[in-house]
C-alpha cells in the first residue's frame, strides 16, 4: 500500500477532484495537500455534510478536513485571488487560513498584466477562441518560458526593488507587444504582492520532504488530462502538465519516487468548458443533468455535457501510463437519466475508432491533427449499462482497465464515498 496519493482528472476538468481529495483527507489522517499544476483558474467544489460550500482554487481541497496546503514550484500563484479565497474560508469557520499555507519560493506569479494580455490575445482570435479562463495562467507560463530570469516568482514578494523591476519589465514588454493593457499601476500591484509575502510562509524546495516525513500527503491536480499542454487536443489545451508527471517529479526530488498511488477521476458523463472536441456531446443531457457549480463563463465559454466518452478517457489513462485506481463521481445521476450511455467507439469518416494514438510529448502538430479528426468524429458504439450505479462502476472499470476504488453518489463530502478500497 502506498502512503501518499496523487489525484488527477481523466477528462477535461470538473470531474470532482475537490470532493475526492476532501474525502481522502477525511478517510485517513492526511497531513497535507500539495498542489502540483495550474493556478487560480482551478475550481474544485467541496460541499460539506453541514451544507458549507467552497470552490477551491489555490488552497488544497482538504482544507475543510483539516489538511494544510503546500503550493509547489509547479503551481502558478495569484496573490489577490488567494487573499479572496482565504477570506471565504475564514467566513466558513477556518481560522487564519493563510497560516495553513506554504508556498515554494520558485512558484511563478500571475499578475494583472498577464491576465490583461491573455484576454487581448483571446479577443483577437475572434471565432477561433481557445477557451481561456481569462486569468493570465497561460500568459504567465509562456512569459516564464520566454524570460526565465525576469519572470516574477513568489520569493520576489519579499524584495520590493526586485519585484518592482520585474513587474515594470513585464508590463512594458507586454504593452510594447499588445498595446495598453488596462491593468493597475505597478506600485499598487507591488504593494498587494508584498502583503502576500508577509502573510504566507515562503519555503525552499526541501520543505516538501519534511511534509512527506510527517505522514500521508495527497497531491491534488488541476484541470484534466485531456487538456494537457502536450497530450491534449491542441490548441484547446492549457499551459500546464495535467498528468501525474509533476507530482512524481516532486516525489523523486524528495527521494520518494514511486511512493504514491495514482487515482484518476471521471464522472459518469463527460463534460468540458468552452470550445474544442467533445465527441459525445448531447445537448439533451444538459436539461436532465443540472450543474449547480459550473456554468457559462465570459472567457471560458459554455459548460457542455456529453455521454461517457470511454475512448477519450482511455486515451487519458494511456497518456498517464496507467492508473492504480479510478474515482467515479456523479453515480447518483444515472438513475435520473435513462438516456445516458457509455460511448465505446467513434465513427470517423466511416471508420470505427476504438483507441486514440498516444505519442511522446513535444509534437503539437501531431496533436493538432488529432484534434481535426476528433472534430469530425461522432459516437460510434453506445452501451447502456442500465440505471444501477454499480453496473456503471463496473462498465467504467472495464472500459478503462482499472479498478474503481472510490464511488461518489452525491455532492456532500461527508457522504461522498460509498467504497474506498486500498
Amino acid at each position: 500500500m502506498s502512503e501518499h496519493t496523487i489525484v488527477v482528472d481523466l477528462g477535461y476538468g470538473d470531474a470532482g477532484k475537490g470532493a475526492v481529495v476532501d474525502r481522502l483527507c477525511r478517510g485517513e489522517p492526511v497531513h497535507a495537500v500539495v498542489r502540483f499544476n495550474g493556478g487560480a483558474q482551478a475550481g474544485h467544489n467541496v460541499v460539506t455534510a453541514d451544507g458549507r460550500h467552497h470552490t477551491f482554487a489555490q488552497f488544497g481541497s482538504g482544507t475543510l478536513a483539516g489538511a494544510v496546503t503546500h503550493l509547489s514550484r509547479f503551481t502558478l500563484v495569484d496573490p489577490p485571488a488567494l487573499a479572496a479565497e482565504a477570506d471565504h474560508l475564514a467566513a466558513l469557520g477556518i481560522a487564519a487560513p493563510l497560516r495553513l499555507l506554504t508556498v515554494d519560493r520558485r512558484a511563478p506569479l500571475t499578475t494583472p498584466y498577464h491576465a490583461a494580455a491573455g484576454r487581448l490575445r483571446e479577443l483577437a482570435r475572434g471565432a477561433g477562441r481557445h477557451g481561456s479562463c481569462g486569468m493570465g495562467i497561460g500568459e504567465a507560463a509562456a512569459y516564464a518560458l520566454a524570460h526565465p530570469d525576469d519572470a516574477p516568482v513568489a520569493g520576489d514578494c519579499v524584495s520590493r526593488l526586485r519585484l518592482l523591476r520585474k513587474l515594470i519589465l513585464l508590463r512594458d514588454r507586454l504593452t510594447a507587444e499588445l498595446g495598453p493593457l488596462g491593468a493597475p499601476p505597478v506600485e499598487d500591484c507591488a504593494a498587494a504582492y508584498a502583503e502576500f509575502g508577509r502573510a504566507v510562509r515562503l519555503v525552499d524546495g526541501d520543505h516538501l520532504g519534511r511534509l512527506l516525513d510527517r505522514g500521508p500527503v495527497v497531491f491534488e491536480g488541476a484541470q484534466g488530462v485531456l487538456l494537457d499542454e502536450w497530450h491534449g487536443f491542441h490548441p484547446y489545451t492549457t499551459w500546464s502538465t495535467t498528468t501525474f508527471a509533476n507530482a512524481e517529479t516532486l516525489l523523486a526530488e524528495a527521494g520518494r519516487a514511486g511512493a504514491a498511488r495514482r487515482i484518476g477521476v471521471v464522472r459518469t458523463y463527460t463534460t468540458r468548458h468552452g470550445p474544442g472536441p467533445l465527441v459525445t456531446e448531447d445537448p439533451a443531457l444538459a436539461a436532465v443533468l443540472p450543474e449547480p457549480h459550473n456554468g457559462t463563463g465570459r472567457w471560458q465559454g459554455a459548460f457542455r455535457v456529453g455521454h461517457f466518452d470511454a475512448v477519450a478517457h482511455a486515451y487519458a489513462v494511456g497518456v498517464c501510463g496507467g492508473v492504480d485506481g479510478l474515482a467515479v463521481t456523479h453515480l447518483d445521476r444515472v438513475a435520473d437519466c435513462p438516456g445516458l450511455r457509455l460511448v465505446g467507439a467513434y465513427d470517423v469518416d466511416g471508420r470505427t475508432v476504438e483507441r486514440l494514438p498516444v505519442g511522446p510529448p513535444g509534437d503539437l502538430s501531431r496533436q493538432a491533427l488529432l484534434t481535426e479528426r476528433l472534430l469530425c468524429a461522432v459516437p460510434g458504439r453506445l452501451v447502456d449499462p442500465g440505471r444501477d450505479p454499480r453496473a456503471w462502476s463496473a462498465a467504467v472499470s472495464e472500459a478503462l482497465g482499472a479498478p474503481v476504488v472510490i464511488e461518489s453518489y452525491g455532492p456532500a463530502a461527508g457522504v461522498l464515498s460509498a467504497a474506498v478500497n486500498r
